[in-house]
């Protein structure tokens, strides 16, 4: 065991590493610059029962509801060997419906690693011909040569790298020889109404889809194949407006894949993020709560209003929060020009003097937006 594991379990406490998925990877990208939190995730800390420890339980979660339907939906997709779901993703890459393919079922079964090394195997012996890959979109690719059906993997089990710790993941579906590429395909049960979905459901739908694709092209490349033959289009499968019909979109996560990767990068510096880690500091969740709590506030976070959608500790950190700009959003702590105390601002907004030059710029916006807010409502 190396320094930097070592310090990390010291933090963990007795609890083994709670392992990550693709949901939580995706979660890591929504505040990347926060400290506390990717040294609480690097450490596989259980963040749900330290927040409930330090009395502020996370309030979000699915519902069992929501579970089911969307077990429900992806079934009736899927059934008959997937022949609906072939000509949904055929029809949306702009390819010929294929008249034949091959349905692999890699779900099921408790040893991951086994299914890992076998999805790997399967997945490397359907790589599309040679030189049928282009990276044109997927919708200018060519069709899938004469004698080579379409394969599709259902729930195939893919892996990456998170912190040092290998994390098992498992995409909906990977379909294989459409368009000369390899392209993950999603199941979403939220619906698509007059060709809109919920902004943040498809925003997260489009980052953990990312995560399915860079775990794909990294399994490509450690068997020596070309990364780029898996596509950066992502084919989404919703409800058609208030139906159970299935209607299919394309995702570009090119950007996605950017984010993903910077911050699996900065998870894999743990130890230069633990430099400024305090010796005594403890995540433990059996520890006593006003310890865990004095703790916490020694590891700088970089708390925002959209954390309370996807980190367990949001409410902590909003408390910790109070009185400071970054309480209010990213874009007013910025808009402030790193005036981080609220009060501060409303002082500069009366007209308190300003020595700092820095400061000054923001000190007029303020009195002007004070003045302004005074004229209309004294015009209301």
């Amino acid at each position: 065991m190396t320094g930097t594991e070592q310090r990390l379990a010291a933090i963990r406490g007795d609890a083994p590493p709670k392992r990550h998925n693709a949901r939580t990877i995706a979660a890591l990208t929504g505040n990347p610059g926060c400290t506390r939190r990717a040294v609480l995730d690097g450490a596989g800390v259980d963040k749900p029962a330290l927040a409930e420890r330090i009395g502020f339980p996370a309030r979000f979660g699915q519902s069992r509801f929501a579970i089911t339907r969307g077990n429900t939906f992806e079934a009736q997709v899927k059934a008959d060997g997937g022949a609906e779901l072939l000509r949904l993703v055929a029809e949306r890459l702009g390819v010929p419906v294929p008249a034949a393919a091959h349905w692999t079922d890699l779900g099921g079964g408790d040893d991951l690693a086994d299914r890992a090394r076998r999805s790997a195997t399967l997945l490397t012996e359907a790589l599309p011909p040679t030189g049928s890959h282009s990276d044109e979109p997927a919708g200018a690719g060519e069709p899938s040569p004469v004698g080579e059906p379409a394969a599709l993997f259902d729930h195939p089990m893919l892996g990456l790298a998170v912190a040092g710790q290998r994390v098992h993941l498992e995409p909906d579906l990977v379909a294989a020889r459409l368009g000369g590429r390899f392209h993950v395909v999603e199941i979403k049960s939220f619906p698509v109404i007059d060709g809109q979905a919920d902004p943040a459901k498809l925003a997260a739908a489009a980052v953990q889809s990312a995560v399915y694709v860079l775990a794909l092209r990294e399994l490509l490349t450690a068997r020596g194949h070309d990364p780029h033959l898996v596509s950066h289009e992502v084919v989404l499968v919703s409800p058609r407006d208030f139906s159970n019909a299935p209607v299919a979109h394309l995702l570009d996560v090119r950007r996605q894949l950017l984010v993903v990767r910077r911050q699996l990068d900065r998870m894999d510096r743990l130890d230069t993020l633990l430099v400024d880690v305090p010796a005594d500091f403890t995540a433990d969740p059996a520890a006593d709560p006003a310890i865990l709590a004095a703790s916490l506030t020694r590891v700088p976070a970089r708390y925002a209003p959209d954390c309370l959608a996807s980190c367990e500790l949001a409410y902590f950190c909003r408390h910790e929060a109070r009185g400071q700009t970054g309480a209010l959003g990213r874009p007013v702590r910025e808009a402030l020009g790193g005036i981080a105390d609220v009060d501060e601002v409303l002082a500069l907004a009366g007209g308190e003097t300003v020595t700092d030059p820095e400061r000054a710029e923001a000190a007029a916006l303020l009195r002007t937006a004070a003045r302004l807010r005074a004229d209309a409502l004294a015009t209301a």
